[in-house]
């Protein structure tokens, strides 16, 4: 009994989750079947944040980051187009990240943030 219990601790720390770390409260709504976005106006743009998630087989977290920050650019561009003004690019070096897996389901997700700044008249 003592031996099962050890075999099932173990499996289960082989397959632990990790989260993905949430970087602001904004309220986050559907942009398509992977990603979901909220963003909050501020001052002189808007702050926008992202969850991206997808299944993967075999873990591929620079693919998924990589797909994560292109959501998150398009997201912001699409914000902006609603409220028919222009934003300055996204700078990716701006970009916050934070990635999990959950290596039960096969999910590989990806929270990003970042603040977007309206274009200013030349």
């Amino acid at each position: 009994m003592v031996r099962l219990s050890l075999c099932v601790v173990f499996v289960l720390s082989l397959t632990a989750c990790a989260v993905a770390k949430q970087h602001t409260d904004i309220k986050l709504i559907s942009f398509d079947d992977d990603t979901r976005y909220g963003t909050k106006e501020t001052e002189d743009g808007f702050d926008i944040e992202l969850y991206y998630s997808r299944y993967q087989f075999i873990p591929e977290s620079d693919a998924v980051a990589m797909a994560c920050k292109n959501q998150l650019t398009s997201a912001a561009w699409r914000h902006a187009e609603k409220l028919k003004k222009e934003i300055e690019p996204v700078n990716e070096q701006r970009i916050r990240i934070s990635m999990g897996r959950n290596g039960v389901t096969g999910i590989t997700s990806c929270r990003a943030f970042v603040p977007v700044r309206w274009k200013q008249p030349q």
